[in-house]
């Protein structure tokens, strides 16, 4: 007999906020968000959720149903254990087609089962935005 990766939900707010630190990866119509919990507990943590921009309550609903079968399908076999997960619907989560959604969230959990942990002070997989204009900003300090 095979060992199965245990799946929990994430359920508080805090635990939320929390894999927000982590890094993310955005795939088509979905944010994945990572957080190794370093806490020697194999278990997986996953939560759901969409935002008022992506619909009314039917479309939401809809999405995190969609996202939470991926979810079952996909996070024991590219899962990382002892992380926790948010797959955060997009505009596109509760019309996309089933395999194109499957391989969005697939992909995303491929990518961030080898993502570095961010460094501090900077959450997500990319850098923080160059000042555009720097150069005249210190012009204007001169005055």
């Amino acid at each position: 007999m095979t060992d199965v990766l245990k799946i929990e939900r994430l359920t508080s707010r805090p635990q939320f906020l929390a894999a927000a630190k982590g890094v993310s990866q955005a795939r088509g119509a979905v944010v994945v968000q990572r957080l190794d919990r370093a806490d020697g507990d194999p278990v997986v943590r996953v939560g759901f959720t969409a935002t008022r921009k992506v619909g009314g309550a039917v479309v939401r609903n809809r999405a995190k149903r969609r996202l939470r079968e991926a979810a079952r399908a996909l996070v024991s076999d590219h899962g990382v254990p002892g992380s926790d997960y948010v797959l955060i619907a997009r505009m596109g989560t509760a019309a996309r087609e089933w395999p194109r959604l499957l391989d969005d969230v697939k992909s995303a959990l491929t990518r961030l089962a080898t993502a570095p942990a961010p460094s501090a002070g900077i959450s997500g997989d990319t850098p923080p935005p160059a000042r555009l204009n720097a150069a005249r900003d210190t012009q204007s300090q001169d005055r």
